[in-house]
């Protein structure tokens, strides 16, 4: 027959195509074609290989009487910024928020040209994307313009920042996880009376930031969500609030808005103000991602104790010795080396960040500086509990909780600690709605792969 004889040499190279790539059909070959995956290096974060320390105080505790429990952990490799979030790079946060508020209220003002719709299609008024192509006019004077954006200002023409909500949604993974919660394969549902507690939020007609726990069926995934509503701007008062007879207005003025302080650590943030700018981070690069990635968060106690060891698995100090200062008797960080000596380590309060020395990480004030928020929730007893690999003991408190559950790790030691609070194993806690001049925070991401 011609025609199979003309097909012959097709088939048969078909034939060698599918024994070449080892991919015969009617197998088992996997749903998408097979590549090398490499993470790229995220910006302004460095890697840190997974490994192996000893997690704890390295001496008795200067506050309590017990110490913690010491033991060998592991942790998984992942990304971590090189510095504390800075003035300038949480002001990125906090112009997007301003800005998305902006474009928002044009669009609901009709000028629907700062939003993105389908061609040929009606405006949907309940579902739209900003466009952020558009630049805010904020000096167009014409009149429907500026009573759109007028709401936002007071009027001496001051931004009015305590109206910078940023608005997100996280999983209540703890809601998940109980036994009574497990969805049912067999039946595909969730048991019967499944419940989930979560908190709700709105904002009033005074512009003020409500909310309250409440209880709800569950019945589909969505249902474990919680969307979050958060003024975003630092508390500049902590400057005087924190000290009271001390003259710090300059940096009650000028910390967070001028220019020259923009490479100092961000501080007057919350830990809750700290996860919103690591949902809006994560947001922010899978936008402009074409592969997403894991979300940016706060560091774990242990990931960041781990971090600050640099690889050192008894180290005291991130700079890895058993002192603050080296043998020329120059300080290892900025801290409270003598009583009333604040400049003796050349800082008075907060400094530049990357002023000293990395650690053998590479990450720089992993000691002194400001303290960190991170992620884990603090319980005096958590050391004796939580898991060899990858240890974390962590709680989201509602509102409705009492204020022992909103107490979160903070590690690291600041300008206004003694060397003690400097240790890598040293853990103290602040609560999550407390904002300080002495705390601020940096940022991890898990690495994709072993």
């Amino acid at each position: 027959n011609m025609k199979v004889t003309k097909l012959l040499p097709l088939i048969a190279l078909t034939a060698m195509m599918m024994v070449s790539c080892n991919k015969p059909a009617g197998e088992l070959v996997g749903a998408y074609k097979s590549t090398i995956f490499k993470e790229a290096n995220p910006y302004g974060m460095l890697f840190i290989k997974k490994g192996s320390f000893m997690m704890g105080a390295n001496t008795q505790s200067a506050v309590f009487e017990q110490p913690d429990n010491v033991g060998m952990v592991t942790v998984e490799a992942f990304w971590m910024d090189e510095t504390e979030i800075t003035n300038n790079e949480y002001h990125q946060f906090v112009n997007w928020v301003r800005d998305s508020i902006a474009l928002t209220s044009l669009v609901a003002a009709g000028l629907t040209d700062y939003a993105i719709q389908p061609k040929d299609e009606d405006f949907d008024e309940e579902n739209f994307s900003l466009n952020w192509a558009r630049k805010v006019p904020w000096n167009n004077k014409e009149e429907d313009i500026v009573d759109a954006l007028s709401p936002m200002f007071y009027s001496d023409g001051r931004l009015k920042t305590n109206g910078l909500h940023y608005r997100y949604s996280w999983v209540n993974m703890d809601e998940a996880l109980p036994q009574r919660n497990k969805f049912d394969v067999a039946t595909s549902s969730y048991p019967p009376g499944a419940t989930v507690r979560v908190d709700t939020f709105w904002v009033n007609e005074n512009g003020e930031i409500k909310d309250s726990t409440i209880y709800r069926p569950l019945k589909e995934p969505k249902d474990l969500l919680t969307t979050k509503i958060i003024c975003i701007y630092p508390d500049t008062l902590v400057w005087a609030r924190d000290f009271q007879f001390s003259y710090n207005d300059p940096l009650l003025q000028m910390y967070f808005k001028h220019p020259g302080y923009a490479e100092y650590p961000v501080v007057g943030v919350t830990w809750e103000q700290a996860h919103a700018f690591c949902n809006w981070r994560t947001k922010y690069f899978n936008s402009y991602s074409a592969i997403e990635a894991n979300d940016y968060r706060l560091p774990t106690e242990a990931q960041w104790e781990y971090a600050a060891r640099g690889g050192r698995k008894m180290a005291m100090y991130p700079w890895g010795s058993n002192y603050a200062r080296d043998g020329k008797g120059c300080f290892f960080a900025n801290f409270k080396p003598y009583r009333g000596a604040y400049n003796d380590d050349t800082g008075t309060t907060t400094m530049k960040v990357a002023q000293f020395r990395p650690n053998d990480f590479g990450l720089f004030d992993m000691a002194g500086n400001v303290s960190e928020w991170t992620n884990s929730a603090y319980q005096s007893s958590a050391n004796t509990y939580i898991h060899d690999l990858n240890p974390d003991y962590s709680y989201m408190a509602r509102k409705a909780d009492p204020d022992i559950l909103k107490r979160k790790v903070v590690k690291g030691g600041s300008w206004k600690d003694i060397s003690y609070f400097l240790q890598c194993g040293v853990r103290t806690y602040e609560y999550q709605y407390e904002s300080r001049p002495y705390i601020g925070f940096r940022c991890v991401r898990s690495y994709i792969g072993d």
